[in-house]
């Protein structure tokens, strides 16, 4: 079996960003359905557990280009009044259809909030090294929620 649509994938993986370590880990994800980089999946496809892959990902086939409109400055009153707000915060507003958006506070002072809706790794090419260590058939819930669950079950 190889990884390829509709096939849960377990993989081993180190992420580097310019020679310095990001992530590593195990994880299992949903081939085919968007759940990892594009090109990460791409160069995953058709692999077979035991193989081994290295590959750099270029930004828009990672988490996209740096896009400097992402970045706004908001009123400090849009937030709520016991909302920590300091440099690196994390939190998350809602687009038209009711999606979460993260963003990252880059800036707080008496009056508004700079905050950045890119990803922290938007513009950067990530270097992957990673080895398939299962494939297996996604279960029909699976299918029918869009990614892999663990063998403990799963939270939404």
């Amino acid at each position: 079996m190889t990884a390829s649509k509709d096939q849960v994938v377990t993989i081993r993986y180190t992420l580097h960003v310019e020679n310095e370590l990001i992530d590593q880990g195990e994880l299992d994800y949903l081939h085919g359905h968007r759940n990892i980089v594009a090109g990460l999946e791409e160069a995953l496809e058709g692999k077979a557990p035991g193989e081994r892959v290295v590959v750099s990902v270029s930004p828009e086939k990672g988490y996209g280009l740096y896009d400097p409109e992402g970045v706004q400055v908001v009123e400090r009153g849009a937030f709520p009044k016991d909302a920590e707000l300091v440099e690196g915060a994390m939190f998350y507003a809602e687009d038209s259809q009711g999606n979460p958006m993260p963003f990252t506070v880059l800036n707080v002072d008496a009056q508004e909030v700079t905050i950045d809706f890119n990803h922290a790794l938007a513009g950067e090419t990530l270097d992957f090294d990673v080895t398939l260590v299962a494939v297996r058939p996604a279960t029909p819930e699976e299918l029918e929620h869009g990614h892999a669950h663990s063998l403990h079950g799963h939270q939404h």
